[in-house]
């Protein structure tokens, strides 16, 4: 029988939907991140290179960091599908997204900042891996901004999402300058991006992590957009409905 997929466009089909799929990702979510952390802080070596023991905010700061680029790609993809459909879900969707989004891009910064801080002796440079994710963060919270800023909640999700879409013009360049064939040459203070020299039990431990906070950010964005869903349908009869049986 086949699923019509269609009918989750609608917010009050979709709202149960996300409730149904938060405690799956949340369980995932913890499974996954607490043992990539333990097998990365505990099955790892104790040195790698010259990083010694402060290396292993690797598995935090990069998991962040690819979370940062791929929730802004899934932030604009929401927001197409809004303007191309008209859903109102598509909109909501990519709404929450951009929080959780300019979250993990605050957080590789910081975690970034105490590396450079013990590894170079500095807690911040105009790196191109820097500059540019500190240029995303300022695209989440442009968005963000552009969205409460205007009362009309169409015309919002419109403005924003034209935003997001010149914005996404960022992710290439961050991705260039984390796997710059030479670091001397684009000025970097990151060594050589390459899984492949990556120990295998680092390499692990950071692509378990990863998963982990992967799942957490299907948590979170469901969980938001949960809300965000209930502010905007409060005029409804079936969200009345649902406050009536709780």
């Amino acid at each position: 029988m086949a699923i019509n997929w269609f009918k989750y466009s609608a917010p009050s089909s979709f709202y149960p939907l996300a409730g149904k799929m938060v405690p799956v990702f949340m369980t995932l979510a913890i499974v996954l991140t607490l043992g990539g952390l333990y097998w990365g802080f505990f099955q790892t070596p104790e040195v790698l290179s010259d990083q010694k023991q402060y290396y292993k905010i690797i598995y935090v700061h990069v998991s962040s960091a690819w979370m940062a680029m791929w929730l802004y790609v899934v932030m604009v993809a929401w927001a197409v599908l809004g303007l191309i459909f008209n859903t109102r879900v598509s909109y909501m969707m990519a709404s929450a997204t951009a929080v959780t989004g300019g979250i993990m891009t605050a957080i590789s910064l910081w975690t970034g900042a105490f590396w450079g801080q013990t590894s170079w002796g500095t807690w911040w440079d105009w790196d191109p891996r820097m500059t540019t994710q500190l240029i995303l963060l300022f695209l989440y919270i442009g968005y963000l901004a552009l969205q409460s800023s205007i009362e009309d909640t169409r015309r919002s999700d419109r403005a924003s999402a034209v935003l997001a879409m010149v914005g996404l013009a960022i992710v290439p360049v961050i991705y260039y300058s984390i796997n710059c064939p030479n670091p001397n040459e684009c000025a970097s203070l990151h060594q050589e991006s390459s899984l492949e020299r990556v120990e295998s039990n680092i390499l692990i431990g950071m692509l378990v992590t990863t998963l982990g906070f992967w799942m957490y950010c299907f948590t979170v964005i469901l969980m938001r957009v949960r809300n965000i869903i209930l502010r905007r349908e409060s005029h409804t009869s079936w969200v009345a409905r649902l406050e009536e049986m709780q």
